[in-house]
């Protein structure tokens, strides 16, 4: 399983790298939404885990481009404020799958990924 972060606090983004990694999953770490964007564009992901509020780009905009691109990737986004508290982001972004806080122990939001990252078979008889 392949996993984007887009996460502009390095450390946090580091934390949850490194619980993923000890699920095997292999992980691109990136701050921007250019760098995610980017990588959108290199690498397929079978979950992208995005925090809504990025120090540079737009998250949603990055949700959008991997629709687009990477139908398949499910998107876990993670947020320290209120916006969207109201579980209208499902409405916004088509791919998400799960709206968490970023506070969530590292050990709930790996599993949340692992989770999201299995093979669905639906998409697979496509």
């Amino acid at each position: 399983m392949h996993v984007l972060i887009v996460q502009s606090n390095v450390n946090l983004g580091q934390l949850w790298r490194r619980h993923l990694e000890r699920l095997r999953a292999r992980v691109t770490l990136v701050q921007t939404g250019k760098e995610a964007l980017d990588a959108l564009e290199t690498d397929h992901f079978a979950v992208i885990v995005l925090d809504l509020v990025l120090s540079e780009g737009s998250a949603l905009a990055v949700a959008d481009v991997a629709q687009y691109r990477q139908p398949d990737a499910n998107v876990v986004f993670v947020t320290d404020t209120t916006f969207f508290s109201d579980g209208s982001i499902f409405n916004h972004s088509a791919n998400a799958r799960a709206f968490i806080e970023s506070a969530t122990p590292p050990k709930d939001l790996a599993a949340i990924v692992e989770h999201y990252g299995q093979p669905n078979p639906a998409r697979a008889e496509r």
